[in-house]
């Protein structure tokens, strides 16, 4: 019987060899995350690989449990460790009764498309995503194209941490050679752009590196690379198209090479983030705006869902009223969007991270970075004598912060949001204004969003990934009316001692 994994185990000793570890606040609402470790770390570890064979043996349980066939498509971004886990995982399923399909080196968003190309239920993608080195992860699911949302994770937590696993006879593995190059072919077997476009196109040293030029390039773009090239150190910032210091690093090459367009993908390739030929950053949300104004100009009545973390203009703009679009705020998370899109038959899901969710005809319903930045360029296309710019500066005007992340331990995050949110409802009920303005809406789909007469709102909720809360804030009155309400949200969130500083603050 495999030994019951421990929540705690002291690093350099022998019980670390023969213990599996893993800490319970690993398991999130909709995928997994771990602090593995790094050499110029000294914080414990949350997992080892023995606890990684936990988790593939109760993987490998949930889907007997779940009537789901016993076959998994495995992958692994390019970090130092990501192949020792995912070896480790693999031994898990096998020992579990899995046939395991190892796709290697890969995408998430290629792992997705396995499932498909393979005729595979299940998948089980090793990354951490944008987390820093030393985090690791698994993003899962079993039932094509969605992944694992809480209740999946809830059994998946029990199983692993009670021990309680259905080993049985009968796994197998086996590799598939050059499966990116059927990813590849799937993406690039159609018409080339007509538009001359040059693009930057930075991966921040992840994954996406190896396979992001090579399909854009095939399409007619003039790909200008910017550090494509595979280093799992992240020597220059880590790859997250949400996080400033990429998004800048983008600008300024755009201006140095005159680009038409700065693209840049996280370290698993779901997420695409734009930047304008201007060198102008634009935050994911907006993206979406005008990708909603050109699918729906195509498509009347489109059906969009959109997280609450995203600006208000899909419900508002004059443009998506007039053609009849429709959109859905729902809880942020990548399994949670991709549930909902597949649940309203949406064209397209939109998350403010970069996360973008399309059907047929544009694609599969998961989150594809790669797909994104064609559906942008195919965009351009359809508009040949307007720029990036052009097409943003239409938007009608907001003033919006970036996601800012609070620190705010696992263990109280929710805690934390849960009083906030009884606070901003104690606030609206009792008739109160916030930062000058009367309040008009509270939305609790996912933390709270407070919401005043003129539109400006802020949105509180706790981070599913890493131990921090997330705020965003959004004014269409004004700059000032932006930074009075990150005010008096903060001022409702610092009645709580145990949130820590932000990573960043407009």
């Amino acid at each position: 019987m495999f030994v019951k994994p421990l929540p705690d185990v002291r690093v350099n000793t022998l019980a670390f060899e023969n213990t599996p570890l893993v800490k319970p606040t690993g398991f999130r609402e909709y995928d997994a995350r771990w602090w593995f470790g790094h050499p110029s770390s000294d914080v414990a570890p949350e997992l080892n690989l023995m606890g990684v064979q936990a988790l593939g043996m109760g993987l490998g349980t949930l889907l007997g449990q779940l009537g789901v066939k016993r076959e998994v498509v495995v992958g692994h971004d390019f970090r130092g460790y990501s192949m020792a886990i995912k070896i480790a995982l693999t031994q898990g399923l096998m020992a579990a009764g899995c046939k395991v399909h190892d796709i290697g080196l890969a995408l998430s968003p290629m792992a997705y498309f396995a499932q498909f190309a393979l005729d595979v239920p299940a998948v089980a993608m090793v990354t951490a995503s944008h987390n820093d080195n030393g985090w690791t992860g698994v993003k899962m699911g079993a039932q094509r194209p969605v992944t694992f949302g809480p209740e999946e994770m809830s059994r998946l937590k029990d199983i692993v941490l009670a021990g309680a696993f259905e080993l049985r006879e009968g796994g197998s593995y086996q590799f598939v050679k050059d499966f990116a190059a059927t990813y590849i072919a799937d993406l690039t077997n159609r018409p080339r752009l007509k538009r001359k476009v040059k693009a930057i196109i930075a991966c921040g040293n992840g994954t996406a590196g190896a396979f992001a030029p090579q399909i854009l390039e095939a399409l007619g773009v003039e790909v200008v690379p910017l550090n494509v090239d595979l280093d799992h150190t992240f020597p220059n910032y880590n790859p997250n198209p949400e996080d400033m210091e990429m998004l800048h690093a983008i600008a300024v090459a755009v201006k140095e090479h005159k680009a038409d367009i700065g693209l840049g993908f996280d370290g698993d390739g779901d997420r695409c983030g734009v930047v304008d030929n201007n060198g102008h950053e634009i935050f994911a949300d907006k993206i979406g705006v005008m990708l909603a104004r050109d699918l729906s100009s195509i498509h009347p009545g489109a059906q969009f869902v959109v997280d609450v973390k995203s600006t208000g203009l899909f419900a508002s703009d004059p443009v998506l009223i007039a053609q009849g679009a429709k959109t859905d705020y729902y809880k942020t998370g990548h399994s949670y969007i991709k549930r909902r899109v597949k649940e309203l038959n949406a064209l397209a899901g939109f998350e403010k991270s970069g996360h973008f969710f399309f059907n047929a005809p544009v694609g599969r319903g998961y989150d594809d970075g790669l797909v994104t930045a064609i559906a942008v360029l195919d965009m351009l296309d359809r508009n040949p004598d307007k720029s990036v710019a052009d097409l943003y500066a239409a938007l009608p005007k907001t003033w919006g912060s970036p996601t800012m992340s609070p620190h705010c331990a696992d263990e109280v995050k929710y805690d934390v949001v849960e009083r906030v949110t009884k606070r901003f409802k104690a606030m609206s009920d009792a008739g109160e204004s916030i930062a000058g303005h009367k309040i008009v809406d509270v939305n609790t789909v996912n933390g709270v969003r407070v919401r005043t007469d003129d539109g400006t709102w802020g949105l509180i909720r706790a981070s599913s990934n890493k131990p921090e809360l997330v705020v965003v804030v959004e004014s269409p009155a004004s700059e000032e009316r932006l930074h009075a309400m990150f005010k008096a949200v903060d001022a409702v969130l610092r009645e709580n001692p145990e949130v820590g500083a932000y990573n960043q603050t407009i």
